[in-house]
């Protein structure tokens, strides 16, 4: 299925504590929606564009379509349910981490057979359990988040603001007091807590 809808515009960072973000944002909106999900994330230290997970049984793959004013906008590119054909998994899911081909030997894959047969194995590719506790709240006709994270155990926060309106997520992300904050989507997040990617200044070590 095609979808419809505009993608938005996100704006996010990970802390240890947001203090006076936290504040500002549950000062100015009451939560409107408590969410809670686990997801695996699959990593490949060449891929930078394509945030792909398994949630809920499915394969959910969103691709980066472009950067502006410093924000960023996903739109999804694929969702599969599992089993997943061998087909699918060679023609369009291992081509977008950049790595090398890997045989396969079954036609269906199972969830647990892409995990244990196929990202377990391959030398290129890890596995990242996720677990999200996300609060979701209304500033100004965007979409702030404020989610406590789990990344293989180890805890996190995010902060995000979305929308559709540029000018309005860069409005409630400086009344939030956001502007001191670096823009750092999940996928970057996440290899840069499992070392697929370096920190900020890391060569200053």
């Amino acid at each position: 299925m095609v979808n419809t809808e505009t993608p938005r515009f996100e704006f996010r960072s990970f802390a240890q504590n947001f203090g006076i973000v936290e504040q500002k944002i549950r000062m100015l909106s009451a939560v409107e929606n408590i969410r809670e999900s686990a997801e695996i994330y699959i990593l490949s230290a060449k891929n930078d564009t394509h945030n792909i997970k398994i949630r809920n049984d499915v394969l959910d793959i969103k691709v980066l379509m472009q950067k502006k004013k410093g924000l960023e906008q996903w739109q999804p590119f694929m969702k599969q349910e599992f089993p997943i054909s061998a087909e699918l998994i060679t023609e369009k899911i291992l081509p977008v981490y950049h790595v090398q081909h890997f045989r396969l030997k079954l036609k269906n894959y199972s969830r647990r057979q892409w995990l244990d047969d196929v990202v377990t194995p391959h030398p290129e590719l890890i596995s990242v359990h996720v677990s999200k506790l996300r609060f979701a709240f209304s500033i100004d006709n965007c979409i702030a988040e404020i989610a406590e994270v789990l990344i293989n155990g180890a805890f996190i926060k995010t902060v995000a603001v979305e929308s559709t309106d540029i000018d309005e997520i860069l409005r409630v992300k400086k009344l939030v007091n956001l502007n001191e904050y670096e823009n750092i989507n999940y996928l970057l997040a996440l290899k840069r807590i499992t070392g697929l990617a370096p920190l900020p200044n890391s060569h200053d070590f």
